[in-house]
């Protein structure tokens, strides 16, 4: 079957970021999103205006379009369920998505396959002494550092929990893991079964928020075989189809732990719009659209991606700083064109190519657009 038309369920900057590459494989993207001013709009061929959970404007969805696909996974797997027996095609399938959207779920899941994870368990599964410091986390809809919690004492944990009485929130508790680097790979898979992966990167995090990517990561040639085998065994079981994030922590001893699983584009592969031959947002349509993979080789010897995050609540384009940082050497400047600034938002990123594989250049570049950014 031809596929001309995806639908995309969610419309934020990571749908927005697929518009090149439709364009290119000449393909359109029919958005479901709720607000007229997310990002993905202005770039959607067409438009269905509703919650992501919404499954009956995802059944209207699966009329405008050939196949649909996910740009979170905010999603209502069992809404959706009738509507993929009714022969509609989602990629990834609902099964793929099913052990992998609650963290505890997940965990099992990497654990039956035999991938190595972080000791975990539910708070109501907790020992009676629980040894600190431990993370806990919501099981559902966490991301960018919302949802996860370093907890250091039996006092922080109560406190941590008193403030969700009543939001009928589960967690899933894991041991505290003193990792050297937090790693991630980006890697698509196609109808066909054919993988290909992207370079290991270091992902550099603050209050569980990524702050800057560096590509490739300086880590020896065996842990990222190690990396790359991970997402290929996850791949493969899953029989996923699409592109997928997987971060992971490196240890001392060269240990690699997965620490979560995104079924979909990842921030810590934006690096791939202008670093790789083809990028990752490229690479999941050509997926879901069962085109062959294009190369996932970098284009320079390191990248620097360094995300803009809002520290003010603010109605503001930034558009000073943005010039500023467009006259970086070989920097690209993505805005998401969102207009509310709030501590921690996602509101636009920047890459830079560097002509040498210099890993503390890469991290004084890093340096150097965030004291543009936060000046």
């Amino acid at each position: 079957m031809s596929i001309k038309r995806v639908g995309v369920i969610g419309g934020g900057q990571l749908a927005w970021m697929m518009a090149g590459a439709a364009e290119k494989l000449g393909v359109e993207l029919v958005i479901q999103t709720p607000n007229a001013n997310d990002p993905a709009v202005e770039i959607a061929s067409e438009v269905i205006y509703a919650p992501v959970d919404d499954a009956t404007a995802t059944a209207t969805l699966a009329t405008r379009c050939d196949v649909i696909t996910f740009e979170n996974e905010f999603v209502n797997l069992d809404a959706l369920a009738p509507i993929a027996a009714s022969g509609v095609c989602f990629r990834p399938r609902l099964e793929v998505l099913s052990p992998l959207l609650d963290k505890y779920h997940q965990r099992c899941y990497l654990q039956q396959i035999g991938l190595p994870v972080p000791k975990f368990s539910t708070l109501e599964d907790i020992s009676l002494s629980p040894q600190f410091p431990l993370v806990l986390k919501s099981r559902r809809h966490g991301y960018d550092g919302q949802g996860t919690f370093i907890i250091q004492g039996a006092a922080s944990l109560q406190q941590t929990l008193a403030s969700f009485a009543g939001k009928q929130t589960s967690f899933l508790v894991e041991e505290f893991v003193p990792f050297v680097k937090e790693l991630a790979i980006i890697a698509a898979r196609s109808p066909s079964g054919e993988i290909n992966t992207y370079p290991v990167v270091e992902t550099q995090q603050e209050k569980q928020v990524c702050r800057r990517v560096i590509a490739p990561a300086d880590v020896t040639p065996q842990v990222a075989a190690k990396v790359e085998a991970v997402a290929r065994t996850l791949l493969n079981n899953l029989q996923a189809v699409g592109i997928f994030g997987i971060e992971l922590f490196l240890t001392s001893d060269d240990r690699i732990l997965v620490n979560e699983i995104a079924p979909r584009t990842h921030n810590s592969g934006h690096f791939t719009l202008d670093a790789c031959e083809t990028s990752q947002f490229e690479q999941h349509l050509r997926a879901v659209s069962n085109l062959s993979l294009g190369s996932s080789d970098l284009r320079c010897p390191t990248a620097v991606m360094v995300n803009l995050l809002g520290y003010e609540d603010a109605e503001n384009n930034y558009l000073v700083k943005r010039q500023q940082l467009a006259q970086l050497p070989q920097a690209h400047v993505y805005w998401y064109g969102k207009k509310r600034s709030r501590p921690g938002r996602k509101l636009g990123h920047v890459t830079v190519l560097l002509d040498v594989a210099d890993y503390a250049q890469a991290n004084k570049v890093a340096q150097k657009i965030e004291s543009i950014w936060y000046a």
